[in-house]
């Protein structure tokens, strides 16, 4: 009966501790050291983005801007419709300025928390750590200090269409990318799961 008991409590122990994100997918062998998120590489491309973000009941609204200014150096930029700057992000490699943010905005969780989503965002380069597949979906993990990403490839056609931030036991946010082409994402989704923060970006074609 003790045995049993143990057992039973061990089994659910591990199931509580099992990540979600993994759940139904099976462990592959590498095929690779690093994956290439395309989205935002382009330096001759300016990513106009209609945008919606919604944190905490207060909504903004207008256009978001990421150029790529050189290899390895991004300035993501928010604006109202009206051309007012919500916020004004550069990111050099590891190295993150924060050139503006609007008084309802500037709280430090809120300013760190856009600050990773964004950098995850429009990161080209993650080295794989672990791979892992399903039916429909290749998918490889980025190890990242306290926190992991995992990037979900469209097997039939390799597109990236989501990636997931989480700690060693939940998820912490998620990016989800509608893409009708490799290049460019035409909706971008930021869902987080522990914080009322969501954010949607649509992407204004240039004529």
């Amino acid at each position: 009966m003790r045995f049993l008991l143990i057992s039973f409590l061990s089994i659910a122990t591990l199931s509580s501790c099992a990540l979600k994100t993994t759940e139904g997918l099976r462990i592959a062998p590498l095929t690779t050291t690093a994956i290439v998120n395309p989205y935002f590489a382009n330096e001759a491309t300016d990513y106009v983005y209609k945008a919606k973000i919604e944190v905490y009941g207060r909504y903004f609204g207008g256009i978001l801007i990421v150029k790529k200014l050189s290899k390895n150096i991004h300035r993501v930029v928010f604006t109202t419709e009206f051309g007012s700057k919500v916020f004004d992000f550069l990111y050099e490699g590891d190295t993150f300025t924060l050139n503006f943010i609007v008084e309802d905005l500037n709280k430090k969780i809120l300013v760190n928390t856009l600050r990773q989503d964004f950098k995850l965002l429009i990161s080209e380069n993650s080295k794989v750590s672990e791979q892992f597949v399903s039916d429909s979906h290749s998918v490889y993990k980025s190890e990242g200090g306290k926190r992991d990403a995992y990037y979900f490839f469209n097997s039939v056609e390799n597109r990236l269409e989501r990636i997931i931030n989480a700690s060693k036991r939940k998820e912490k946010f998620e990016i989800v990318f509608y893409s009708e082409a490799k290049e460019i994402a035409q909706q971008i989704t930021i869902q987080h799961h522990n914080i009322k923060l969501f954010i949607d970006l649509d992407y204004i074609k240039n004529d």
